[in-house]
């Protein structure tokens, strides 16, 4: 039998060992559940950031509208909301409980209440989402704007969208003197 004492075949060794164990299948333990709880610790985080934008603009900010071809800060946070219920619903096999431009078309978008309120809960439905795949279902396909993938990656888009728009207010803040929030990466 051969000495396998040296650093370099003691580090070779383990290496072979920790490629081999991630190719044994796992039951359903607390472990599968740690790429889903990762998602959902992040839209957590999305979901303080985007209050603090909701918070830092005044009433007055919901109907401004920079120029005519682009939304109201209200439609625009309102259009994340619909995004979060539409995109995560998909990920989740799950049916929206809105319909996709029934917020952002609405009086609703208007009042800094009415937006804050409707935002916070998309973000609680994306998130129950999130919390609700194990990493297996993760995997699993889905159809999303006619495009397959699993359903991790339409979690991923819906952050995503999320974040392009909530990027966007940045724009509407600025232009009306408000200082946006600090940027929350954990």
């Amino acid at each position: 039998m051969k000495n396998f004492t040296t650093p370099l075949k003691q580090t070779a060794l383990f290496a072979a060992a920790f490629v081999l164990a991630s190719f044994i299948p796992r039951s359903e333990s607390p472990e599968t559940f740690y790429a889903s709880q990762t998602l959902a610790s992040n839209w957590e985080r999305a979901k303080a950031y985007t209050k603090e934008y909701l918070d830092a603009a005044p009433e007055e900010m919901y109907s401004f509208q920079p120029t005519a071809e682009m939304r109201t800060f209200g439609q625009q946070m309102m259009h994340i909301a619909e995004a979060n219920y539409g995109i995560s619903a998909v990920a989740a096999g799950k049916t929206p409980p809105i319909t996709f431009g029934q917020l952002e078309k609405s009086d609703k978008a208007k009042s800094k209440a009415e937006v804050t309120k409707a935002v916070m809960e998309s973000y609680d439905f994306a998130i129950a989402n999130a919390k609700g795949l194990n990493d297996i279902q993760m995997q699993e396909m889905v159809k999303l704007f006619n495009f397959d993938m699993n359903r991790g990656t339409a979690m991923e888009k819906a952050f995503e969208h999320q974040t392009h728009h909530r990027g966007q207010t940045t724009v509407y803040l600025r232009l009306k003197g408000v200082t946006p929030p600090a940027e929350k990466l954990f």
